[in-house]
C-alpha cells in the first residue's frame, strides 16, 4: 500500500521541481526527501526519477504517480473538511471556483444567502477559468467549480457531476446597430480564453470566415472598453453585461447559449456544506433569470 507521506513528497517534487524546494515546503531535510523517494520506488517497482544535469526530473511513471498523488491528497484534505462539517453547518468550510461573469452577478447573491443562513461557515472563492477550476476540483482544492459549456464542448472528466444553473445568451458587442457575425468578417476581434475562443472560431467558420484577432483579454471590463473605443468587436455572455456595461457599446443577442453548471466531484451525496452552497447557487440562478 502506498504511504501518504511519500505521496506528499512526490506531489511536492512535481509541483516545485526540486528536492530543495520540496524539503523546505514539507519541513524535511534533503536526505529525508531522498529516502522517501527511494522507498517509493522500491514500493512501486518503478523508476520515478532520473537525473537531469544537476537536478532531477520525473519519469513518465513518476508523472503518472504524481498526478494521482495530487488527486488522492486533495481527497484526503477535502475529507477533513467534510467530516468537520458533517455534524452541522455552524463550522467548516466550502470552497468555490468560478469565472468572472458569474462572480460579478450570480455568486455574490448566492454567497450572501448562504452566509445569512450559516454564518459560521467559511466560504472560499477563486476567480479562474473552467479548465483550471475543473483541475482544482479533481485535486480536492475546491468543492464546487462553476463552468460553462456550449453544445459542442468536449465532455468533462470522469467523476465530475454537473448541476445545471442557467442558460446564458451570448451577445455580439460593437459600436453600431444591426451588426451580425457575417457583417463583421473584416473587423478586428477581441478574444477571451481558449475555451471561449474555440467557440468564437467555430461560429465564424460557419459564417465562412476566420476572425482576425487583434486583442486578447479574459477581463470583460477591458474587452468592453476596447469595443467602446472602437478598437474591435467581441462576444459577451449576458451575465457579464449584467455585471458591467460600458457606455457606447451595442449588444446584439446571438442564437447561442452558454450552459452554466455547478460541478462537483465524486459520487453523491454531497457533503452538507457543498449541498448548501449548491442550493444557494440554484436559487440565485432562478432569481436572476426570473
Amino acid at each position: 500500500m502506498l504511504d501518504v507521506t511519500r505521496l506528499r513528497v512526490i506531489d511536492a517534487l512535481a509541483r516545485l521541481g526540486s528536492v530543495t524546494a520540496a524539503a523546505k515546503e514539507l519541513h524535511y531535510t534533503q536526505p529525508t526527501i531522498s529516502h522517501h523517494l527511494a522507498r517509493l520506488e522500491a514500493e512501486t517497482g518503478a523508476q520515478l526519477l532520473q537525473r537531469a544535469g544537476r537536478g532531477i526530473r520525473l519519469t513518465p511513471a513518476g508523472q503518472l504517480l504524481a498526478s494521482r498523488a495530487a488527486e488522492i491528497l486533495g481527497r484526503i484534505d477535502a475529507a477533513d473538511a467534510e467530516l468537520s462539517a458533517h455534524v452541522g453547518l455552524n463550522a467548516g468550510r466550502v470552497r468555490l471556483a468560478s469565472f468572472s461573469s458569474v462572480i460579478g452577478s450570480l455568486v455574490p447573491r448566492a454567497v450572501a444567502a448562504l452566509t445569512e443562513r450559516h454564518p459560521g461557515l467559511q466560504i472560499g472563492l477563486t476567480d479562474t477559468q473552467p479548465p483550471e477550476a475543473l483541475e482544482m476540483l479533481r485535486t480536492g482544492k475546491i468543492d464546487i467549480a462553476i463552468i460553462f459549456r456550449y453544445d459542442d464542448t468536449e465532455p468533462e472528466p470522469p467523476n465530475v457531476r454537473l448541476h445545471h444553473l442557467l442558460d446564458d445568451p451570448l451577445h455580439l458587442l460593437s459600436t453600431s446597430q444591426g451588426q451580425t457575425l457575417s457583417s463583421l468578417r473584416d473587423a478586428t476581434w477581441i478574444a477571451g480564453c481558449p475555451r471561449c475562443r474555440v467557440h468564437l472560431l467555430s461560429m465564424c467558420a460557419k459564417e465562412g470566415f476566420e476572425p482576425r484577432i487583434g486583442y486578447t483579454s479574459e477581463d470583460m471590463v477591458v474587452m468592453q472598453a476596447l469595443v467602446a473605443a472602437g478598437l474591435g468587436v467581441t462576444t459577451s455572455p449576458g451575465l457579464a453585461l449584467r455585471a458591467h456595461r460600458a457606455d457606447g457599446i451595442v449588444a446584439s443577442e446571438l442564437p447561442v447559449r452558454q450552459h452554466i453548471y455547478a460541478a462537483t466531484y465524486g459520487e453523491p451525496p454531497d457533503p452538507p456544506a457543498t449541498a448548501a452552497l449548491l442550493t444557494a447557487l440554484v436559487e440565485a440562478a432562478a432569481a436572476i433569470t426570473a
